[in-house]
């Protein structure tokens, strides 16, 4: 499925890297993923969620927080407050180039993340903690030994999950602001717990201690079996297809077009709809959905077929059913039909004031492809009636569009 580099600043101005997951169909919702504790966008449990979750229709923004894997930034001057900042950065990026994100979801201290943020991003709907613990201050406990040393020195060396990070004192003390279950009452955002019973790291205790904090509408879900970090693929997988399900009615309502609605579109109507704010477009009939984009490299997300090859598409399409139902109708043996057709431009040769201005011409190449035991006069007479199919008539007649524009 597509995935998309996504490079966008933090507060302080410095350049944060994140990888955006998208659905290889309609995108039906924005989420943000917030991982562990000095982990990178590639830990596995991030992105084994992140990847089943956009199986579901849930694009996922993950990526590294200040002075982690490829962000910029130096990792002993960030702390709690900055990772906040840093998640408000992902939801306006998403909302700048995509759309708002309706989603939070946070693991480890990311849960604690989110919980402390949803409040100051208004697109939010729905917040999800898998094995978070339910203040901030939790994570203390991580430095063992070197925590003493915080009230000794500036700066302390602390060993987290074999590496060797820098952490300044006001990073702990940062921690003591959000020791307070408060904000968790006061989220007005429906909320999804996802915790391990056997949970060595962060304990079931800090689920309890959300789930009662929070007001409705909440929810709980066990792990069973599951570590901290899921590191069992099938854990991955199965708290993306939880999430997916539970997140459904909070975002499906206000999040899709009315006009997507499969009984408010007319028969014989299609309707085009934003996806992003790019170039993805949702193409609506009274019963099928498809998608219209442009390739990366043209600043789209190449999640479906840019216009002009939908133009083709047609083309093709209706020259082979027109070739198909003629060969049916006369009996003859065409067992295969391939249609191959390429778009362009060329410089005009017989306009009448080619001089006074470069004329071009649009140039549609079909090329056909006919299997079967034919003989010469039927491939003739099938190439007559391709040049009959009904769309290609369309193309080469008078074609009137008239615009309408309405609020």
């Amino acid at each position: 499925m597509p995935r998309i580099e996504a490079k966008f600043q933090n507060s302080q101005g410095e350049l944060l890297s994140g990888s955006l997951e998208l659905p290889v169909g309609v995108v039906q919702s924005y989420a943000v993923f917030a991982h562990c504790f000095t982990c990178s966008k590639n830990n596995l449990a991030a992105t084994r969620i992140a990847l089943a979750l956009a199986d579901h229709g849930i694009a996922v923004l993950r990526f590294d927080f200040t002075g982690l894997g490829s962000s910029e930034g130096d990792f002993a001057n960030s702390n709690f407050s900055s990772n906040l900042q840093d998640l408000i950065a992902a939801a306006g990026f998403l909302e700048k180039h995509y759309a708002a994100p309706t989603l939070l979801i946070g693991h480890s201290l990311g849960g604690a993340a989110v919980l402390a943020v949803a409040r100051d991003i208004a697109s939010i709907k729905a917040v999800i903690t898998i094995g978070a613990p339910a203040t901030a201050t939790h994570i203390k406990h991580l430095f063992g030994d070197s925590y003493e040393q915080f009230s000794k020195e500036s700066i302390v060396s602390v060993q987290l999950s074999g590496r060797s990070f820098n952490i300044r004192r006001q990073f702990i003390d940062d921690l003591e602001k959000y020791n307070s279950l408060e904000h968790i009452g006061a989220l007005k955002k429906a909320l999804l717990i996802l915790h391990s019973p056997v949970d060595t790291v962060v304990s079931i205790d800090e689920a309890a201690r959300i789930y009662s904090a929070a007001k409705h509408p909440k929810s709980f879900i066990s792990l069973d079996r599951a570590d901290h970090l899921l590191s069992n693929p099938l854990d991955s997988r199965y708290a993306a297809e939880v999430i997916s399900v539970w997140a459904k009615r909070y975002f499906t309502s206000e999040s899709l077009p009315v006009e997507s609605k499969e009984q408010s579109i007319a028969e014989g109507v299609v309707v085009v709809r934003e996806r992003d704010r790019k170039f993805t477009r949702e193409i609506l009939t009274h019963r099928h959905c498809i998608i219209s984009d442009e390739p990366i490299t043209l600043g789209g997300s190449d999640l479906g077929l840019n216009p002009y090859e939908l133009l083709l598409a047609a083309l093709g399409s209706c020259t082979s059913m027109t070739l198909r139902m003629y060969a049916n109708h006369k009996q003859i043996d065409l067992q295969d039909i391939r249609v191959e057709l390429h778009h362009s431009r060329v410089h005009a040769d017989d306009c009448a004031d080619c001089e006074q201005q470069k004329a071009l011409i649009d140039v549609m190449t079909r090329t056909i492809y006919l299997t079967g035991n034919l003989t010469d006069q039927q491939r003739s007479r099938l190439l007559e009636i391709a040049n009959q199919c009904p769309v290609h008539k369309t193309l080469q007649g008078k074609i009137r569009i008239d615009t309408n524009l309405l609020d």
